[in-house]
């Protein structure tokens, strides 16, 4: 019997410089947290070392695993992955980078009760000017178009109840709108600010181009799918038309 109550799912693409150092975060959270969690790398096709890094983690540490995907899928893909893997009531995810803390997660927690979605809103953002000036206008560009009221769609910071997660209509690009699809899905979402860091090692895998462009096309066909979303709420039968159908049913 899987005694976890939540998978910390890390999507990990050329990460490795960060890796010891986020294992170390990791289990440091993993010593305080009140809510029993076990750790999950999916290693999104990994061509710097990354692999090999993670499987000596995963051998270090019981709560620590991994899957590879055979190639570079793309997060979206990866989250998928992850999402599929996971046996607990909650999945958490966030990124290997290190710009956010595995501490705030605890943040969370005390709203897990009321809420299907947890997610973070960078507070005091360390990016530089041009991640900063192209994060902004994708977020107003969303809000102009969903009118979610999600202060920060992105930040890579989320707990999610399993539910909910499995029942996101996947599609590419589909990281940059989970607080979306789960209040489409009819699920309620909490905002609560976190830290963020500097990125002190490794590479960003986007640049001001694919942080506009993509984003663009991406709220485009999000606004598509929800004007066409299908959901019903069966009215109240009474008890002999329910008792009918069942004895049909039993027949059938």
């Amino acid at each position: 019997m899987n005694s976890h109550q939540l998978t910390i799912i890390i999507p990990v693409y050329n990460e490795n410089p960060n890796l010891r150092k986020l294992a170390e975060n990791l289990k440091l959270y993993l010593r305080f947290t009140p809510v029993r969690t076990k750790i999950r790398f999916i290693d999104d096709g990994s061509k710097d070392g990354s692999s090999k890094t993670i499987e000596g983690i995963c051998q270090e540490c019981p709560d620590f695993s991994f899957i590879k995907l055979a190639r570079n899928y793309g997060l979206s893909s990866a989250l998928k992955a992850g999402i599929d893997s996971c046996d607990t009531k909650w999945i958490g995810y966030m990124d290997a980078d290190l710009q956010t803390s595995p501490q705030d997660f605890m943040l969370f927690f005390k709203y897990l009760d009321q809420y299907n979605m947890v997610t973070g809103i960078r507070a005091d953002r360390k990016d530089h000017l041009i991640k900063k000036i192209s994060s902004r206008i994708a977020n107003l560009f969303r809000q102009i178009m969903i009118g979610d009221g999600i202060k920060d769609s992105c930040c890579p910071l989320k707990i999610i109840e399993t539910h909910h997660a499995r029942q996101i209509p996947f599609f590419k690009g589909m990281h940059r709108f989970l607080p979306a699809l789960v209040l489409l899905q009819g699920g309620k979402v909490k905002q609560v600010e976190v830290r963020h860091f500097p990125r002190l090692a490794g590479q960003a895998k986007y640049h001001f181009f694919n942080r506009l462009i993509n984003p663009f096309f991406d709220t485009l066909a999000f606004v598509w799918m929800k004007k066409r979303h299908i959901s019903y709420i069966l009215q109240d039968q009474p008890q002999n038309v329910q008792q009918k159908d069942q004895k049909r049913i039993i027949h059938e």
